[in-house]
């Protein structure tokens, strides 16, 4: 298996045992080393007080792709901090693409960017975050 599978078969592995992608219908449209791409749809239960999509879910859809992206080669990873800018409201019924690339690694340390668009490439937010490997595969050798 070569790293882009290895990372894709991480990323599907980390949806299937988490409990909040799969309940929002997070969808991974293309994950390899380094780099993870995803969507959701925005539904009515994830707006806010304006009837747009609630930061918090648009921060954790963010958050997912930056997941996916840090841990692609197969050693378990966390965040160590993240930012993200909001850049333009999301609204219920639009699908959103999460956009995750590796910026720098060195060591245990990692530096993504994430780019979250709406309908027509829209920017809705843009995200970076820190990542720290623990030094532990997310999967074995078996799966």
């Amino acid at each position: 298996m070569n790293a882009d599978e290895t990372a894709d078969k991480v990323a599907r592995a980390m949806l299937a045992a988490e409990g909040a992608g799969p309940a929002w219908g997070v969808e991974i449209e293309e994950a390899r080393e380094g780099y993870a791409r995803i969507r959701m749809a925005v539904r009515g239960d994830m707006l806010n007080g304006h009837r747009t999509a609630h930061g918090g879910m648009i921060f954790a859809l963010a958050d997912t792709a930056f997941a996916y992206a840090c841990n692609g080669r197969n050693m378990k990873s966390v965040a160590a901090q993240a930012s993200i800018v909001f850049l333009d409201a999301a609204r219920e019924g639009e699908m959103l693409v999460a956009e995750a690339r590796e910026a720098a690694q060195a060591g245990r340390s990692g530096v993504y960017t994430v780019s979250v668009r709406g309908e027509g490439g829209r920017a809705i937010a843009e995200f970076q975050g820190l990542s720290r490997s623990l030094g532990v595969p997310v999967i074995g050798a078996s799966e």
